[in-house]
């Protein structure tokens, strides 16, 4: 089982105004986005998280860190911490809900080592970024997301801990609050520390951070330094504790006549309506995905019986079947309108929304080590950066 660990985090002080200094985590970020944030206040998050200067931008953001702990923007805990993180929101059904987890040190493990799991294969991306940045910084900034296979931690969360901050984005309010009491850590570690942690998001983060420990254990010889954990945000694997959308495909390389014949073998293929929100549901409803063409036209793609015998109940797994061997491309975007806006734009040959991934799916792949087909979840709300920042070195 994994090791849980609180840690003295470095938070903004008592009194900013995090509306303007905390941001959505890098990874979403254009660089339109980032030149806002960074435009926005001088210390918002970003001016370290994703740093200017060329060549010189990693030093640039540990220098910067150093001067805003230094000036007082940045404030370090005076004692090992838990940090509660809250997310209310109101979800695309039109219930309103919380989901509540911990922000803590997750140790850092091998491949395959067990205790930690991935959920999904991960498609091919540049770590160097985020190792310079943790390498430079000595510090973890954006969390890794885990689902905890443990029961009993929604319930352990419930008592408020300190309040250290809250701030509302895009309609979701997060707030952090602090624990510093050694019986209560105790309790939420213990419950933290009796099952498997599922990597829900961070996939890329996590592999950094153990290449990270592993270059600090080979220059100290140490094997229980502050690199043997790592940032992340830990809520209970049960239902009312996710919310899940789906990230949608979208081909190119093929013609579209040809894409629609191969997945002709697999679906059976009819006039769908326009897409809409109340398609989403549908799609749920009647066990669907949906053709999307660029002349605005949409197709509904129904399994045929007999086609997936022996695929996992996984959309994207039905995809990669049907079209195997295909010369089609795929990439990925979340979101209705972005598809709709993609397609029609012509630039594509044509997209598929598919279904989110059911609990018992991601349940299933973590009891029996499997893993999904790249991009299969798109867990929200997505956490923000700056709420808190964990050090790797002791400080």
């Amino acid at each position: 089982m994994p090791r849980i660990a609180p840690f003295p985090a470095i938070r903004y002080a008592p009194g900013a105004d995090l509306q303007r200094v905390i941001a959505p985590p890098y990874d979403v970020l254009s660089p339109a986005d980032v030149a806002e944030l960074a435009a926005l206040d001088e210390h918002n998050i970003v001016h370290i998280d994703v740093p200017a200067g060329g060549d010189e931008r990693y030093a640039n953001a540990a220098n910067t860190l150093t001067d805003w702990l230094a000036s007082g923007v940045l404030v370090r805990d005076d004692e090992p911490s838990l940090t509660i993180y809250r997310m209310s929101f109101v979800d695309a059904t039109g219930a309103s809900r919380t989901i509540v987890g911990v922000l803590a040190g997750l140790e850092v493990v091998d491949l395959d080592a067990g205790g930690v799991l991935p959920h999904e294969r991960t498609t091919p991306k540049a770590v160097t970024d985020r190792l310079d940045l943790t390498r430079a910084t000595a510090t973890n900034l954006s969390p890794v997301w885990g689902l905890s296979l443990a029961s009993g931690l929604t319930e352990a969360l419930a008592e408020p801990g300190e309040p250290v901050g809250n701030m509302v984005a895009e309609g979701v309010a997060h707030t952090v609050e602090r624990v510093t009491d050694p019986a209560r850590i105790a309790e939420i570690t213990a419950i933290l520390a009796a099952d498997d942690v599922l990597i829900a998001d961070g996939h890329h983060r996590y592999s950094i951070s153990r290449t990270y420990r592993d270059e600090v254990r080979a220059a100290s010889g140490r094997t229980d330094t502050e690199a043997e954990f790592t940032l992340t945000f830990i809520n209970e694997l049960v239902a009312d504790q996710l919310s899940i959308e789906a990230i949608h495909r979208v081909y190119t390389g093929i013609a579209l006549d040809e894409l629609r014949a191969q997945l002709a073998g697999s679906f059976a293929i009819e006039p769908a309506p326009t897409p809409s929100p109340a398609m989403l549901a549908e799609m749920v409803d009647r066990g669907r995905l949906v053709l999307l063409a660029p002349d605005g036209s949409a197709e509904w793609l129904t399994p045929l019986p007999g086609a997936f015998d022996g695929v996992r109940a996984l959309d994207g797994a039905y995809l990669e079947h049907a079209l195997v061997g295909s010369t089609a491309e795929v990439t990925y975007q979340h979101g209705l309108d972005e598809m709709v806006a993609l397609v029609g734009s012509g630039e594509v040959t044509a997209g598929i929304l598919i279904r989110p991934t059911s609990l018992a799916e991601i349940q299933r792949t973590a009891r029996e080590g499997l893993l999904m087909p790249p991009k299969s979840t798109f867990f929200t709300p997505k956490l923000r950066t700056g709420l808190v920042i964990r050090p790797t070195v002791s400080l």
